[in-house]
């Protein structure tokens, strides 16, 4: 072989090398307390949040960042009963390296935090902590920047099964919840950590509201055990996505004699059990080497016909995007990690409204991430928005009737214009 045949070769090799390694998937994790210190009010819905005298577990936002190629991707939790886009956007703008469009912010949804949405009195005054919030919001930019620095090789076990045990139940029909559990579990594939969990992420509906905001505590309720479970079990970073947990979706804590227990023990019961079954449904998952990693987004409009809403849009510090006279304006994401296809859900999809979207979905490992990108209220279907007396509260606190069926419409759109998952 001659000199330059041999340069040749040479380079083609180092190139193919070099291309192999740039594509290959990576992750990181990080995350940051944000316990408010003093203590701060609690918010569990429309109201004037509730004095705190004490708190049980500590608030947190956790950050997965994942790499493929010139794709890279932020999903953060925040220990919040909601969390606006305006606060997430004030987030995106001090991320570095990663697209605004491709940071996923969703809120837990426990109802034993401050008040994030800046909900008005009736006089239009807000006792929201603004200083608080842009602690939040700077907390958040540093652990998805930390996880963004600390990205390394890793290969990923994807699983979907069904979690057992007295977990979550329909407060409105017992039955009618998804007893599906997602989970995301990104292995260290090279290195010191070679074979170590990095992240693992959960995703299950249902209401955080164990402990609830009229007892004085400040909580991130049954997430923060299981955050401490998985993490003591050796899975890395823990991070909890809701999902269609709306109407009424909620933490089964019911006693024999018909009482409900709400206090810390029962939060580490139902969180501690809800991370061993997570652990338990990804334990026997393949894994998965050097997986795709494909993100989409889009913008999408629903009108503010209920006048509850549009009053807390007009009047809260935290202002949200509108796109119009009585119509807001929000972020749309579809996610293929793997074999796992992920929809975002700017608000409280009912269940009938997830298992419909998931049936459609491109895979057999479907996720949705409620509460994610925007906290819009309860979302329902038009046949269900104040058709019986039991969801007059869901259809007074929703944006309006046709919340839910622009939502199907847009996320069936972007399901059918992207690829499908590996």
């Amino acid at each position: 072989m001659n000199k330059k045949r041999l340069v040749t070769l040479l380079y083609f090799i180092c190139h193919v090398t070099l291309v192999g390694y740039a594509q290959h998937f990576k992750a990181g994790a990080a995350l940051r307390n944000i316990t408010p210190n003093p203590l701060l009010p609690v918010s569990g819905g429309i109201g004037t949040p509730k004095k705190t005298v004490e708190k049980n577990g500590d608030l947190f936002v956790r950050a997965l960042v994942i790499q493929k190629g010139d794709t890279k991707v932020a999903i953060v939790n925040v220990d919040n009963l909601g969390w606006p886009a305006a606060l997430g956007n004030k987030s995106r703008a001090l991320i570095k390296g990663i697209k605004p469009e491709n940071v996923l912010i969703g809120a837990t949804h426990t109802h034993s935090g401050p008040d994030a949405y800046g909900f008005p009195n009736e006089k239009g005054e807000s006792f929201a902590d603004m200083k608080y919030l842009d602690d939040c919001v700077k907390k958040i930019a540093d652990a998805v920047n930390e996880a963004s620095g600390k990205l390394e090789d890793a290969s990923l076990k994807i699983a979907v099964g069904e979690a057992k045990g007295k977990i979550a139940y329909n407060y409105y029909a017992d039955q009618l919840y998804d007893p599906r559990c997602g989970i995301i579990q990104a292995i260290a594939s090279s290195g010191a950590n070679k074979g170590k969990a990095i992240a693992t992420l959960v995703n299950y509906a249902i209401h955080p509201e164990v402990i609830g905001s009229g007892r004085g505590i400040l909580s991130p309720d049954l997430c923060g055990p299981l955050y401490d479970r998985i993490e003591a079990k050796g899975g890395g970073v823990a991070l909890f996505m809701n999902g269609a947990q709306g109407g009424m979706v909620t933490a089964d804590n019911r006693r024999e004699n018909r009482e409900e227990a709400n206090n810390w023990e029962e939060c580490k019961r139902i969180g501690e059990l809800l991370a061993d079954e997570a652990l338990r449904i990804v334990d026997g998952a393949a894994l998965q080497e050097n997986p795709s990693l494909f993100c989409a987004s889009r913008q999408i409009e629903f009108p503010v016909d209920s006048e509850i809403m549009r009053f807390i849009l007009k009047n809260s510090p935290i202002k949200n995007k509108m796109s119009g006279e009585n119509r807001v304006a929000t972020q749309l994401n579809l996610l293929n990690i793997g074999t796992a296809q992920i929809l975002t859900v700017p608000g409280e999809a009912l269940p009938n409204i997830g298992y419909y979207v998931k049936r459609k979905m491109n895979t057999k490992q479907p996720f949705l991430f409620g509460l994610t990108n925007d906290a819009f209220g309860y979302m329902l279907a038009k046949v269900d928005f104040n058709s019986f007396k039991r969801y007059e509260y869901v259809s007074r606190t929703s944006l309006g009737e046709m919340t839910g069926e622009i939502y199907m419409e847009q996320a069936l759109k972007l399901i059918a214009e992207s690829p499908r998952p590996d």
